[in-house]
């Protein structure tokens, strides 16, 4: 087509410029057509090209927003196990917690056991020591004890040494009196002492006294006895006649009128009186210890009476000492 146009215009008059310039103006539309065409050409193809593009994004956007559901919906599904754990990791938590308080708990409970043990520790310790102080008092009251119960036996015996001398020595003397084995008290024969609601010494009763008094004395006195003789006690006693002030005051005097005749006897030496002064002691009982019958009734004459006892030192103490002793055995 080209080389027509050509043979055309070869074969066009050459004469003047006017056809000449519709030829180009002809061949620049053609050109500028040509440009236009391949220039649409080129615009659909990059058309057709960005389409293609476009469906791919499309298509890989769908896939993207596939994929972004799914991992949503595992997002989720972790979010919900993320729950589930941290729902099990408060429960954890919490008896870790509870763990925890539990064995603040114990750790005070064993503190203060601790601190129980320690006290209770030391009570015993403070008992250990009061023990082994009590047993050292003990071990000394025991030491004691043996020394008191020699004494007591020392005592008994003689007591018991006593009482037999008195008896033997009133024996052979021939003197109306009886000796209480176990005290030694010494009952005088009232009907030779006092009238009833007197209490002046009859003369029977003074001789009984002059005769007694230093064979009393003369045992009493003796040194392996003497030491250990603390008191001389001189008792008066009444019947039942008056009332009981009445008979106080009668027994007191009856027992003063019997102390008053041995502190004035000649027949005792100067040892013997000074001695009697220190341990004698008279008192009265009024009617207190009365002498029965043995239907009951009340036999006067042996009420009215005079009694001798004599208490060795430490009496009480020893009396205590044997009621100890009998506990302890």
């Amino acid at each position: 087509m080209a080389e027509q146009r050509r043979a055309r215009v070869g074969r066009g008059p050459r004469s003047g410029d006017h056809g000449a310039h519709w030829i180009s103006y002809s061949d620049m539309m053609a050109s500028l057509l040509l440009v236009f065409v391949l220039a649409v050409i080129c615009v659909l193809n990059e058309l057709n090209q960005q389409q293609l593009r476009l469906q791919e994004q499309e298509g890989a956007l769908e896939k993207a927003t596939i994929t972004l559901a799914q991992r949503e919906e595992e997002l989720e599904k972790a979010n919900v196990t993320l729950m589930g754990k941290q729902e099990e990791l408060a429960a954890i938590q919490i008896q870790l917690d509870q763990q925890e308080n539990d064995l603040h708990a114990a750790q005070d409970a064993l503190k203060t056991k601790e601190e129980e043990q320690a006290l209770l520790q030391l009570q015993l310790n403070t008992q250990a020591d009061a023990l082994a102080a009590m047993q050292t008092v003990l071990e000394s009251q025991r030491a004691e004890m043996l020394a008191y119960q020699r004494r007591i036996d020392a005592m008994i015996g003689v007591r018991t040494q006593i009482i037999a001398e008195l008896s033997r020595a009133l024996t052979a003397a021939n003197l109306g009196a009886t000796v209480d084995p176990t005290t030694g008290d010494i009952t005088l024969e009232s009907t030779v002492f006092f009238d009833s609601n007197s209490f002046t010494i009859k003369e029977e009763g003074r001789q009984l006294l002059a005769n007694f008094l230093p064979v009393y004395l003369d045992v009493l006195m003796r040194p392996e006895y003497e030491n250990f003789v603390g008191e001389i006690v001189i008792e008066g006693h009444t019947d039942d006649q008056g009332g009981y002030m009445t008979n106080l005051k009668l027994s007191q005097n009856r027992a003063l009128s019997v102390a008053e005749f041995c502190l004035t006897q000649l027949n005792l030496n100067s040892r013997q009186v000074a001695k009697l002064q220190e341990l004698l002691t008279a008192k009265g009982r009024s009617y207190s210890d009365l002498i029965r019958n043995p239907d009951g009734s009340v036999n006067k004459d042996a009420s009215r009476r005079v009694e001798f006892k004599f208490r060795l030192k430490d009496a009480e103490m020893i009396q205590e000492m044997n009621r100890i002793l009998s506990e302890l055995e």
